[in-house]
């Protein structure tokens, strides 16, 4: 099954809705669209659907039913799927809680503001993480995005691309943590990490030979089990510990 990506509709149209210019007329023979209906109710009607349900479940027809509309009236709105998931994202990403920071605030305190503020946007809408966001919507909403992540990084040291890299580096591991925790959200929902560590327990501790696993045996059990927020700080702290030595070793030259 092809993965659901940004960037994949048609380029002219998706910024036209995007910045909602006045795009194409409907196609000839289609009726127009239905009154009391907006680009941006089908908007909030997607993403609804896709918060509740997954992207799995949004489809045009689905989307339709839940708008008490035709498919075909859909397509008066939006192009496509591909369309309306780049307005989907860009709503969303114009959405996200952007924190205020002080101006004597240290960066690292910024950067990890921006990383917060991206795991907050994926836990009210996880839908994100399993889309490719490889080629981003240039809407306002991404490009507002982008320009409140970057104020992080000016000034600290590292050249332009430099500061793009490193904000792609934080915004993958907010990613990778977040399918993580979702992941094990999922299992908890049908198994608690205690239930599941009451049954397995005992038939591990007579299976795993010490001598053989002794490392595995010692952290596996002083951690016994998957600790989300634990992972995240640290994973955190070696991001900004790295982008800190990486400036600091230019200032010493």
């Amino acid at each position: 099954m092809a993965k659901d990506r940004s960037g994949a509709g048609d380029p002219v149209r998706t910024l036209e809705l995007l910045w909602r210019e006045p795009g194409r007329p409907a196609q000839p023979g289609r009726r127009g669209p239905r009154q009391g209906l907006s680009v941006d109710a089908v908007v909030r009607a997607a993403t609804g659907l896709a918060d509740e349900e997954g992207l799995p479940a949004l489809t045009m027809r689905a989307l339709a039913q839940r708008l008490g509309v035709t498919p075909m009236t859909l397509y008066t709105y939006v192009p496509g799927k591909a369309e309306l998931l780049d307005l989907m994202l860009d709503e969303a990403y114009a959405g996200m809680e952007r924190r205020t920071v002080g101006a004597r605030d240290p960066w690292q305190v910024k950067v990890a503001r921006v990383a917060d503020d991206n795991r907050d946007l994926l836990t009210r809408h996880p839908w994100i993480a399993d889309l490719a966001v490889t080629r981003p919507p240039l809407g306002p909403g991404v490009i507002g995005k982008y320009e409140y992540e970057l104020a992080a990084f000016e000034g600290i040291g590292l050249t332009d691309v430099e500061m793009d890299a490193a904000l792609a580096h934080v915004l993958g591991f907010v990613h990778a943590n977040a399918l993580a925790a979702a992941d094990d959200a999922d299992h908890n929902s049908r198994q608690s990490q205690e239930d599941w560590w009451a049954v397995s327990a005992p038939l591990l501790e007579r299976a795993l030979d010490p001598e053989r696993y002794p490392l595995a045996g010692r952290v596996g059990s002083t951690v016994a089990g998957y600790h989300p927020q634990t992972i995240w700080a640290f994973g955190l702290q070696c991001i900004l510990d790295g982008l800190a030595r990486l400036i600091d070793s230019r200032s010493a030259r």
